[in-house]
């Protein structure tokens, strides 16, 4: 579909680029040949060592006994599927001896199929059925079977999702099931997924289902060494959840597109091992040229009438910024979600995340340091708040879940305003605190930071962007019957000083204690260099010192707990202002429709 020359990666710019012998033949894997077939030395196996145990008290690694318990839950789901499967099979006349053979399967992918899933996480699971059982099969009949076992709980499903799935408790593990029908008469238990052919007139949700089992299939068979790859994948998610950068919904890279740019990175360095892996990874992708595409073969000639991606002929695949593309047919770009503030937040952390572990080879730095996580709050003097509650425990999980999922669209909306450089939201939601809690309501909130151009005496209005935010997500809503009494979206904008009223005093005093030492290393390796620079004039340190002062000890004593409004003037000489209406979006409040702003709005100058 491609040659091999139009994605070569970008490694001919690698300064890590190792030039050869000329009798050393150095082999391909992927797309392009290997950097370095260097095996491990005695150091790099010690810092491997080091590695493993960093993650440990992680819970990133389960006990046999734990595996154990996984192995006799999928157990116990697989004869529940040939025993639905066999019922099924006899109620539509089909004689019991051959209903007794049709076969069914279970199989697994993501994490747990890739052997990197941590303590307590759930299991991808898909069930493959004969072609004379159905999706409303699947949702009637053997939902109910599933109600009646004592095993389960929290179940639900969410058959009109894009991948239709049924979610589970089963004895204490959450399981995500999806469903796929082939076109056979049996389901034989040696059936291998990755046969391109299987799914020759199959319907798009069959095929999405499948998509995940095929693709995790792949990359196991595409990886050099399977337990080097899952030690350095491990450490990778590890990291990227502990940035705030593991979030497919929300714009970051999810689990597939991580395990991918590992996966391309053992191909790369085939013989390595696992601390020399995690290396190689961030001296890599911070040098990457984005948006050439990832991918670890070359993309098949299969053509069974499925959208593949391919920027020759798909206009839109043309805009995709950060293109990891899965190596299974239909090949498909795992994160199309990724946007210019999300792309450039990950390349900041794959470029310190390179200079860590520059320090970590040489001895300078624990692993340990790799894995804390960044000062998010002490980074942006403006935010964005988000507060979404709900009455009851259950509206609350269903509303969250909605309203997550259309982040990024505000998120693009704030990135084409052109006074804003960059629009940073955490992944991680925050209880809001009891004190600021309405009665018998649930509220979760979301942060997003942001960064101002440097332009002097700049008026921002995000009025008109927040109201279209709130009444997309809100009339989704309604579209599909979900809005429920209760249900509130607020959007409020927050000085960093104004934090205290959101966050427990405990975050906001950790975060503050780690800059303030961050800045103080950071001041006197600046001073020592400037100490043994006799041409450097030392004239305007107390201006620097004063500056320091000021963004240390900033008081907390703004006693609004609802502002309308923020003054950018701290960094950018900029203001900020919001309406009224546009805070808050009640349950069944009609659309706003007007692009004019509210005579209400209020204006710091």
């Amino acid at each position: 579909m491609w040659s091999s020359q139009s994605v070569n990666n970008g490694i001919q710019n690698n300064k890590e680029n190792v030039t050869q012998k000329n009798d050393t033949k150095i082999p391909t894997l992927g797309m392009t040949s290997a950097i370095s077939t260097a095996p491990p030395k005695p150091s790099d196996l010690l810092k491997t060592a080091e590695l493993e145990e960093a993650l440990k008290p992680f819970d990133v690694f389960e006990t046999e006994q734990e595996l154990n318990h996984r192995m006799v839950i999928l157990g116990k789901l697989y004869s529940l599927v040939k025993q639905w499967i066999k019922d099924v099979s006899i109620s539509r006349n089909m004689p019991e001896s051959v209903a007794e053979n049709v076969g069914g399967k279970i199989y697994t992918f993501g994490s747990y199929r890739l052997g990197v899933h941590n303590k307590g996480a759930d299991i991808d699971a898909l069930c493959v059925a004969p072609r004379h059982i159905f999706r409303s099969d699947f949702f009637n009949s053997f939902y109910e079977l599933l109600k009646k076992q004592p095993e389960v709980t929290d179940l639900r499903a969410v058959e009109e999702a894009f991948v239709p799935v049924i979610k589970m408790n089963f004895d204490g593990i959450e399981i995500d099931m999806l469903f796929a029908k082939l076109l056979l008469k049996e389901i034989p238990d040696s059936m291998d997924l990755r046969d391109d052919l299987l799914l020759k007139n199959l319907d798009q949700k069959c095929v999405r289902s499948l998509n995940g089992c095929r693709v995790t299939d792949e990359i196991l068979r595409l990886v050099p060494n399977i337990d080097n790859f899952r030690l350095a994948l491990r450490a990778i998610k590890l990291w990227a959840k502990r940035h705030g950068i593991y979030s497919n919904a929300l714009g970051y890279l999810g689990g597939v597109s991580w395990a991918m740019l590992v996966a391309r990175t053992c191909q790369l360095y085939p013989n390595a091992a696992a601390a020399t892996l995690v290396h190689k990874f961030f001296l890599v992708f911070s040098q990457w040229k984005w948006p050439q595409p990832v991918l670890l073969k070359q993309p098949s000639s299969v053509n069974l009438g499925f959208a593949v991606w391919d920027p020759r002929v798909n206009i839109q695949d043309r805009y995709h910024l950060m293109p990891i593309i899965t190596p299974a047919y239909p090949q498909q770009n795992s994160t199309f979600n990724v946007s210019a503030s999300t792309r450039h937040i990950m390349m900041e952390e794959f470029k310190l995340g390179l200079q860590l572990t520059d320090d970590i080879m040489l001895n300078k730095q624990s692993w340990d340091k790799l894995f804390e996580p960044p000062l998010f709050f002490m980074k942006y003097k403006h935010f964005i708040v988000l507060l979404v509650s709900a009455e009851t425990a259950e509206d609350h999980l269903e509303w969250c879940g909605l309203v997550e999922s259309k982040f990024r669209l505000l998120i693009g909306t704030l990135e084409r305003n052109q006074y804003i450089t960059l629009a940073h939201i955490n992944p991680e939601s925050f209880s809001q605190l009891e004190s600021q809690r309405e009665p018998n309501t649930q509220c979760s909130m979301w942060f997003i930071g942001l960064e101002f151009a440097k332009t002097e005496n700049l008026n921002v209005n995000l009025t008109y962007d927040i109201q279209s935010f709130t009444e997309t997500v809100q009339n989704h809503a309604l579209n599909i019957n979900m809005l429920k009494e209760g249900m509130k979206l607020e959007a409020r904008h927050v000085k960093r000083k104004q934090l205290y009223q959101y966050l427990s005093p405990s975050l906001i005093k950790r975060e503050r204690k780690t800059s303030v030492s961050a800045r103080s290393q950071t001041n006197g390796t600046e001073s020592k260099k400037r100490h043994s620079d006799p041409g450097n004039s030392d004239s305007d340190i107390p201006n620097k010192k004063m500056r320091l002062s000021e963004e240390l000890h900033t008081t907390y004593d703004d006693s609004s707990n609802n502002s309308t409004s923020l003054n950018g003037n701290d960094d950018s000489n900029s203001n900020i202002s919001l309406t009224d209406e546009a805070h808050n979006v009640p349950q069944n409040a009609p659309p706003h429709t007007s692009n004019t702003p509210s005579t209400q709005e209020a204006v710091c100058t």
